[in-house]
């Protein structure tokens, strides 16, 4: 998983699965964009995350996205503006 917070933008985009494009996307909050391909998401867009990432990405969970790992991306890539943040978060341990 990949996070990148353009800072002039003041948006935060989360690849979810390497896509050269989506073939369309869906609207799932007024601040979050889920990218998807073959009826898959493939990237979330988080708009104006300084406004708050909580709720956009809770609306998201509507596609079965682990809420922990995207909030974890978010935060990363808001840590280090306009800089690639690269993610691998394993299943529960047990």
């Amino acid at each position: 998983m990949r996070a990148d917070y353009d800072s002039k933008a003041n948006a935060i985009s989360i690849t979810l699965a390497p896509v050269e494009h989506a073939e369309r996307a869906d609207q799932v909050h007024e601040r979050a964009i889920v990218a998807l391909h073959d009826g898959h998401p493939v990237e979330l867009q988080l708009l104006y995350p300084d406004l708050g990432i909580e709720e956009p990405i809770a609306a998201a969970a509507r596609y079965d996205l682990d809420r922990g790992t995207l909030e974890a991306a978010a935060r990363s890539a808001l840590a280090v503006p306009d800089r690639i943040v690269v993610l691998d978060v394993l299943a529960p341990a047990g």
